[in-house]
C-alpha cells in the first residue's frame, strides 16, 4: 500500500461550503450543518454506451471543486473496510483524514462516489456524499493527490522493470516460443491497460507520467526485439 493511499491521522485540508449531494437511497439521508448554505446537486445524466466509452474520467470536471466521501462501516468482519479502502484506491480519492475521501468533482467521479455510497450503506454503514470547495490548503489537497498518482505511475515503472527482466531472462534460457510470446504480449496489454486506467483519473498532469510512458515504450521495443527473435527461430527450424 502506497504512503499517499493510507488513511492520514489527520486532515491535510479545510473543505468548506460543504453541500450535500441529494441522496437517492431509501437507507437514509443526509443532513447539513447549521449556517451552511446548502443548494441540491442535481443528479448525473446516464449517459449512453457511446459517451461511456469515449469520456474519460475528466469529462464535467468542475475547477476548484471537490466530492468529498465521509462514512463509516461495522468493524466486524474486517473485510468490510478493506473492501471500501480497495474500493476508494481504484477510484483515484485520496484520504484527508480516517474514512473522509476526496475527489475532483466530475460526473463520473460523483457517479463513481454515489455507487460506493451505496454499497457502504448496504453494508449496513453510514456514509454521506458531499460536493464542497476548499477555502484554505487546496495546494496541499493537490499535492495530496498528485503525490498519490505519482506513486501509481513509479508502480507500473516497477512493473516495466520486471517486465524487461523477464524478456531478458527468456533470452539467457533460450526460450524462443510462441507460448512464451504471447504470455509476455498479455502481460504488456495489462501494463497499457493499467496507465490508461491511472491517465483517466490524472485530472491536473502528475510528473511522474512521463517516466511511466518511457518505461512502457521499453517494454514495447523489448517485446518487439523478442517477438522477432520468435519468428527468426521459427524460420530456421522449418
Amino acid at each position: 500500500m502506497s504512503a499517499s493511499a493510507r488513511p492520514p491521522d489527520r486532515a491535510r485540508s479545510e473543505p468548506q461550503n460543504l453541500q450535500p449531494v441529494p441522496d437517492e437511497s431509501a437507507h437514509g439521508r443526509s443532513k447539513p450543518a447549521e449556517s451552511v448554505p446548502v443548494r441540491e446537486v442535481p443528479d448525473p445524466v446516464a449517459p449512453d454506451a457511446a459517451s461511456v466509452t469515449a469520456d474519460r474520467a475528466t469529462s464535467g470536471l468542475q475547477p476548484g471543486r471537490w466530492l468529498l466521501l465521509i462514512y463509516r462501516v461495522p468493524s466486524e468482519p474486517s473485510r468490510l473496510r478493506a473492501t471500501v479502502w480497495r474500493r476508494i484506491k481504484s477510484l483515484g480519492a485520496i484520504y484527508l483524514q480516517n474514512s473522509a475521501a476526496a475527489l475532483p468533482a466530475s460526473v463520473a467521479a460523483e457517479r463513481s462516489l454515489r455507487k460506493l455510497r451505496s454499497e457502504i450503506l448496504d453494508m449496513s454503514g453510514t456514509a454521506v456524499l458531499l460536493s464542497c470547495e476548499v477555502l484554505a490548503g487546496e495546494a496541499d489537497v493537490r499535492a495530496a493527490f498528485q503525490a498519490a498518482r505519482d506513486d501509481e505511475y513509479e508502480e507500473i515503472v516497477d512493473k516495466c522493470v520486471d517486465f524487461i527482466a523477464g524478456v531478458n531472462k527468456e533470452y539467457v534460457e533460450n526460450h524462443f516460443s510462441y507460448a512464451e510470446l504471447e504470455e509476455n504480449e498479455v502481460d504488456l496489454v495489462k501494463l497499457r491497460t493499467w496507465l490508461a486506467r491511472i491517465r483517466e483519473r490524472d485530472v491536473f498532469g502528475a510528473a511522474g507520467l512521463a517516466q511511466a510512458l518511457s518505461s512502457l515504450a521499453e517494454c514495447e521495443e523489448k517485446l518487439e526485439a523478442y517477438a522477432a527473435r520468435v519468428y527468426a527461430e521459427e524460420a530456421e527450424g522449418h
